[in-house]
Order: C-alpha cells, then sequence, then structure tokens
C-alpha cells in the first residue's frame, strides 16, 4: 500500500542517501492498479483520494471476492465489502480467515492497524426496519477512522424519542438521518442542529412511497439548508460522506 505519507518518507530518504532507488521502483512497480484478469483494483486510491477502493460484491462470484481480498490483503490495505450476503460471507470467510463480517450491515471488513476513532457521527433511523442501511453507515465510518454513535427508533411517530438524544447531536460534526415512509426525519433533525446533515432514503413503506422514491423526494425537497441527499437505500454513500465531514481525507 503507498500512501502519501509513506511515499514522502521513502523520497526524503532517498534525498538522503538512505533508500535505493530500486526500493522505490520494485515497491511502485504494481503502482497504480493491480491486475487480476477479472478486475484491476485501484492502488493508487488512498494516495489519490485519501480513502481505499471499496469492492461491492453484489454480482460477484466468491472465487473473485477470494482473490481480490487476497491481493488487498497482500498490500496492507484496508478491506471493505458492501453488500456482502450471509450466503456468500459463509463462503467467503473459510479462505479470509483475518476478515471481520458484520451480518445486518452486510458488510466484510479488515482494517491493518488499530485506529484511533475521531470526531463524532451520530447514525439515526426512523424504525427498526431501516437498521440494515443504518449499519452500513456507521459499520463505514468506524472502518474509516470515525466515531459513530447509533441513535435507532426515533422517527416522527415518536418524535418525544429523539429529543433526549439532542446534546449528542449538537455536539456532532455531522449526521447521517437514515429513513423509509415520508423521510420526514431528515428534515426534523436538520431543522435542530448546526452540522450538515446527510440524509439517506430506504426503501421501507407501503406502496405509495414507491420503494424509496417518496422518501427521496421528501429529502430533496427540504426547505431546511444544510442537507445532502444519497441515492435509496445508500448507507455506504451516507458513511463515506459523512466521515469526509468529519475527519477530512485520510492521508496516512
Amino acid at each position: 500500500m503507498v500512501t502519501e505519507q509513506r511515499l514522502r518518507r521513502w523520497l526524503r530518504e532517498v534525498r538522503q542517501g538512505r533508500r535505493p532507488i530500486g526500493a522505490v521502483v520494485a515497491s511502485l512497480r504494481h503502482f497504480p492498479q493491480s491486475d487480476l484478469g477479472f478486475a484491476k483494483l485501484d492502488t493508487h486510491r488512498r494516495l489519490r483520494r485519501g480513502l481505499p477502493e471499496v469492492v461491492f460484491c453484489q454480482g460477484k462470484r466468491v472465487a473473485q471476492l477470494v482473490q481480490i481480498v487476497g491481493r488487498l490483503h497482500t498490500h496492507g490495505e484496508t478491506i471493505l465489502l458492501t453488500r456482502l450476503e450471509p450466503e456468500a460471507a459463509e463462503q467467503l470467510l473459510p479462505h479470509c480467515a483475518f476478515l471481520e463480517y458484520d451480518p445486518m450491515a452486510r458488510m466484510g471488513y479488515w482494517v491493518p492497524q488499530r485506529l484511533r476513532r475521531r470526531g463524532l457521527v451520530p447514525v439515526l433511523s426512523g424504525g427498526t426496519a431501516d437498521l440494515p442501511v443504518a449499519e452500513e453507515a456507521a459499520r463505514t465510518l468506524e472502518v474509516f477512522g470515525s466515531r459513530a454513535v447509533r441513535v435507532y427508533d426515533v422517527g416522527v411517530a415518536g418524535l418525544h424519542r429523539l429529543l433526549g438524544h439532542l446534546p449528542a447531536l449538537e455536539r456532532a460534526r455531522a449526521l447521517v438521518v437514515v429513513a423509509g415512509m415520508e423521510g420526514a426525519l431528515a428534515s426534523v433533525v436538520a431543522g435542530l442542529v448546526r452540522c450538515p446533515v446527510v440524509a439517506v432514503p430506504t426503501s421501507v413503506g407501503y406502496g405509495a412511497s414507491f420503494a424509496g422514491i417518496g422518501p427521496l423526494l421528501t429529502m430533496l425537497n427540504s426547505c431546511v439548508p444544510g442537507i445532502g441527499v444519497v441515492n435509496i437505500d445508500n448507507g455506504f454513500g451516507a458513511g463515506y460522506l459523512a466521515h469526509l465531514i468529519n475527519c477530512g481525507p485520510s492521508l496516512g
């Protein structure tokens, strides 16, 4: 794994005569991608964007995932697998014993070093049915190094449940609000806090919610400024964006 911090150190050592140019060339030989034939892993992603490539598992064969995860592990890169269904995880984990798996978030992950999580990003859900998407957001935040706090089942049908959490929400650097049905929770929360709110519409709801279109339109049409909206059920995208707001891109 080539990070900006590591590359800068190598170049200083070359200038000081403490590292041969050939050693740096050897380290960069597979840079900026690692070609597996069926996939080209973007090993340049962290250096370019501050965070590593994330693997979307849906549609990939387990044999392909084994190779992808193995190559990322060889590079010492943080590994995050999204939409990894339990059946696929059951087949994958015996080949990648270092991976951890979160069945609610449907995520596999491995972090090469112990993280000191920074900032504060509460993740709110309207109801219990929204938890898979909320957990996807929370797990993404934690893998990348943000401190996530879960505030679940605080939807507008019982708004009093939210009020006791206001002190934590007021200290947050960003918020993720996950809601289906009509999706009103994001507007309510954004009207109470100073920080940006990342709103996630979910496909939870009765027929007129149109599998998430209803809450998506509610969130897009909110009259409260400071709300950004991601795609339906996109907990990963929300967690990623909230982490950048909370911590900025990591250069390590």
